[in-house]
Parts: C-alpha cells; structure tokens; sequence
C-alpha cells in the first residue's frame, strides 16, 4: 500500500511515520525534508525565497534526494550530507516560504511521485493525501494542540536555537496561518484522511490507531 500521513508542524509526524513504516516494512519518505532541502539551498545561494525565476533557475540543476546510510536516511545535496542542518528554525520558516512556490512544488512532485511508484511507502507531508497523492491507499491527518506542538518543536531545537517555547509556539501559529491560507496546495485534511488528535496519546497510541486502520 501506499500511506500518507499530513498534518502541521510539531504534531508528531515524523516519530510516528518513522515507527509505521519499520512496523509495516514499508519506506519512510519525509517529504517536508525536501522542502528544507530547497530552502537550505536558497538560503546558502542568497536567493529571494518568492524569486520564482531565481528558484527556478536554482534548481533546475539542482541534486537533492535520499539515500540510506547504516539503515538510517539521509538527506543529500549533491555529496553534502545535510540532514541536520535543515533542523533549524531559520531554515523551518523557510520551507513553509518556499513550499508555496509553485516551481518548487513542481519540481518535487515529480521527485514525489518517482518515490511513491513502487508502493510499499509511508510519505509525510502536508499535502500527500490532497495533492500529490490522492490515490492513496490510506490517508491520516495527525493534529494536536498548538501548545503540545510547541513543546515538542521546542523540545527538537534545544541546543540548536535560542528561542524559548513562547517563541516557538508564536512560530508555529504563524506557520500554521501561512500553510493553511496559501492559495497553492493549503493544508488541510483530505475529505477521506482518518483524522487522529495526538493531544493526548503517546506514540505508541497514536502508531497502535494507524495499525489498527491499516491492517485487516
């Protein structure tokens, strides 16, 4: 089967898809990272983040995917490993910025659709489920309330940033704003997703109420 599992940032998505997909067997496609990708390359070549001809021009050569490495993946750009420097709040606003460029989504829905050809894949995002694979053999949209979301992001970014929980939280409510209100691909949950409030459960939980959709 093919899964996809949306929702917004800090909801748990990533810990959550990463133990699906190990329990299913199935590969683990973050496509968010791509974005980063995108957006840490951007931002490394000075690029305007709303400069479609320049972000066009940018990755019209540009040589991002995944690769796996001790049975880990990794992000790459060209032979730069740059899995953890994509994990930064600077580079998190923005993705959100450049996700809704449509010559980027362009350019990575074609990467998208290459990596979903063979099934057997569990795809996060925001728009896996509305946009880029409405075909989906299960969809989940993951939520959880804006203050668990900020503790958990806030939790990821120790000793990465200086930002306090506050702060984070007030990032967070603005990105939420941003990808819910774009005019190209919005966040939202698709009209057959299997909605999961993750407010209150622990991981384990929320994995158990996928399994449980999933398998027969």
């Amino acid at each position: 089967m093919l899964i996809t599992i949306d929702g917004p940032a800090g909801a748990g998505k990533t810990t959550v898809s990463r133990i699906l997909a190990q329990r299913l067997g199935y590969r683990y496609v973050d496509t968010g990272a791509l974005y980063r990708g995108i957006a840490l390359a951007a931002l490394g070549a000075g690029i305007d983040l709303a400069d479609d001809d320049g972000l066009k021009s940018m990755v019209t050569d540009l040589d991002i995917g995944f690769t796996i490495q001790d049975g880990d993946t990794r992000l790459m750009l060209g032979n730069h490993d740059i899995t953890e420097k994509i994990r930064t709040p600077q580079v998190t606003m923005a993705a959100s910025t450049v996700s809704a460029r449509p010559v980027v989504r362009e350019f990575l829905l074609k990467i998208q659709h290459n990596l979903g050809h063979a099934k057997k894949a569990v795809f996060e995002g925001r728009d896996m489920g509305t946009v880029v694979f409405p075909g989906a053999d299960v969809k989940f949209y993951l939520d959880a309330s804006v203050s668990i979301r900020a503790k958990r992001r806030f939790d990821e970014f120790k000793g990465h940033s200086a930002q306090d929980v506050q702060d984070v939280e007030a990032d967070i409510r603005r990105r939420d704003a941003d990808d819910s209100t774009r005019a190209v691909a919005p966040l939202r949950a698709a009209g057959d997703a299997i909605v999961i409030d993750a407010t209150n459960l622990s991981v384990e939980q929320v994995v158990a109420a996928m399994l449980k959709n999933i398998l027969p």
